[in-house]
């Protein structure tokens, strides 16, 4: 039991020595764990290299037009979201967009709208009748094939290479492949299946069936959560956005953050001083604000990094004074894209569609000369992104399968772009407006060879106490995927910190 004044001295070292953290990068995942860690009631300090956070979540407002640079829209599949919007109150600002169900695929150089359900698939005639009879004998051909251990034969296959194994090459050519491109601007041939679609991999482990798997589990979840959901809202499916754009979400977190966002701030160097006597200030961030000489360092008892890992590896970090080379980092392939966002007037659209968008396979692309990825019906979707007499479009260009084009001129940009949108829409004359912005680092690729990625992340973690990692290099990456590995990070540190004080505390009343 403690004494008084144990217990005393204990408060005032408290008081003087916080429980304090360091996230370095001022995306959705940094910002996702230093609000969490805020929340916890831990000392965090989030630092930032450019003069904005959000990261991908990118926002603009001019000309009476609302667009996003980056991720237009998230959905709430993880519980991590879901607890944040709540906690900012963020529902009263979100936007689902009209007609969301309104999604096209280019076929035979048109767009067709691809059916809500897979009832709906096999009664339409996207498919032939050869797939559609593939579609639904999945479930009864693939059954047993758990207790072939399948998944093991086949755990360097692609996207692709699965897909085409369950369903056959026409649903992965009119299907999985734009659906692909359209998420991360990748080709379904150069993608990890294991690494980026795990859940329905785990699927096939388990039951062997895609198809009887997803529903398995769906009702299981359902069962499930049963009694959880009583009483409360049920909120609406599908993506949704903010008022303004998705940095509203960005924006609203660092409202909540205040002083603890350092703008302008690149870390230069990491030092670790493991130290069993003190579990404080085991980290000294030095860092350079407006490319400026570094800061005075400050000390902290754990780091998360959201950083990119190019951009990790340009960091100098020592462990007990001694360099920790980062030469054990593999290079990751980044894949180059291009945001083009044009408006057009209404009258000059002769073929407008209602709904969320439209993708354009690579198949099409080869035999119809189409050369976007897809586009976006911005204005088509909340109509207050654009005036009354408008179309508002986002357009995607690049990729892995056209890297060069990502970084084309914007006038190249420009013909390219309303080429494609005459042949889709019938968008005739020049745009009244044009905008593009190039990301040089889009997505990480989660190529064959990831497991070398993932693998030098764990190596960096278990080599350096209190150093957490966070961000869509691990764990998918969809806007909400990468918030909620920011705050599986955060957890992480949280307890990592809670112990220690816990090992301090005790050995301090030993002694």
């Amino acid at each position: 039991m403690e004494s008084s004044s144990s217990a005393s001295t204990i408060k005032e070292d408290k008081k003087k020595n916080p429980r304090s953290v360091a996230v370095v990068g001022g995306g959705i995942s940094g910002l996702a764990a230093a609000y969490k860690l805020k929340s916890h009631g831990l000392d965090v300090t989030l630092f930032e290299a450019e003069e904005r956070a959000g990261g991908k979540l990118r926002s603009v407002s001019q000309n009476g037009l609302i667009w996003d640079e980056g991720a237009n829209t998230m959905m709430e599949s993880e519980t991590e979201v879901t607890t944040l919007l709540d906690d900012l109150r963020l529902r009263e600002k979100q936007q689902f967009p009209i007609s969301q169900n309104k999604r096209y695929i280019v076929r035979n150089g048109k767009p067709e709208m691809i059916p809500t359900n897979p009832i709906a698939l096999i009664k339409s005639s996207f498919l032939s009748t050869k797939s559609k009879f593939q579609l639904m004998l999945e479930p009864f051909l693939w059954r047993s094939s758990a207790k072939n251990n399948i998944s093991d034969e086949n755990s360097n296959e692609s996207v692709g290479e699965f897909f085409e194994r369950h369903f056959g090459k026409e649903v992965v050519d009119y299907l999985i492949d734009p659906f692909v491109a359209g998420t991360n601007a990748a080709d379904v041939n150069s993608l990890s299946m294991p690494h980026t679609f795990p859940e329905l991999w785990n699927l096939e482990k388990m039951f062997g069936s895609v198809i009887g798997g997803a529903v398995w589990s769906k009702l299981s979840g359902k069962r499930g959560k049963r009694g959880e959901t009583s009483g409360k809202k049920k909120g609406q499916r599908g993506s949704f956005s903010f008022r303004g754009g998705m940095q509203t979400l960005a924006d609203m977190i660092c409202t909540e953050l205040g002083e603890n966002f350092k703008m302008n701030s690149k870390v230069l160097s990491l030092s670790c001083s493991p130290d069993e006597a003190s579990i404080f200030d085991n980290w000294s961030v030095s860092y350079a604000t407006n490319r400026q000489k570094p800061s005075p360092d400050q000390s902290f008892d754990a780091v998360i990094m959201t950083a990119p890992l190019c951009n990790v590896k340009e960091m100098k970090i020592s462990r007990r004074g001694n360099p920790f080379l980062l030469d054990f980092l593999p290079k990751v392939d980044y894949l180059p894209l291009s945001v083009v966002i044009t408006s057009f007037k209404k009258e000059n659209v002769k073929r407008p569609l209602e709904g969320f968008g439209v993708l354009i396979p690579s198949k099409e692309q080869q035999q119809n000369g189409f050369k976007t990825l897809g586009t976006i019906f911005s204005s088509m979707m909340f109509p207050d992104r654009a005036p009354s007499d408008a179309y508002l479009y986002t357009t995607f260009v690049g990729g892995s399968q056209n890297r060069d084009l990502a970084k084309a001129s914007l006038d190249e940009l420009k013909q390219v772009v309303a080429s494609d949108l005459k042949r889709l829409l019938g968008a005739e004359g020049e745009p009244t407006f044009v905008h593009r912005f190039y990301w040089s680092k889009a997505f990480p690729l989660y190529g064959h060879d990831y497991n070398s990625v993932l693998g030098a992340i764990k190596m960096m973690e278990e080599s350096l106490p209190g150093f957490f990692y966070a961000g869509n290099h691990r764990g998918g990456l969809s806007v909400g995927k990468a918030l909620a590995s920011g705050c599986k990070a955060a957890d992480l540190a949280r307890l990592t910190t809670k112990h220690t004080k816990h090992t301090s505390k005790m050995n301090f009343l030993e002694s």
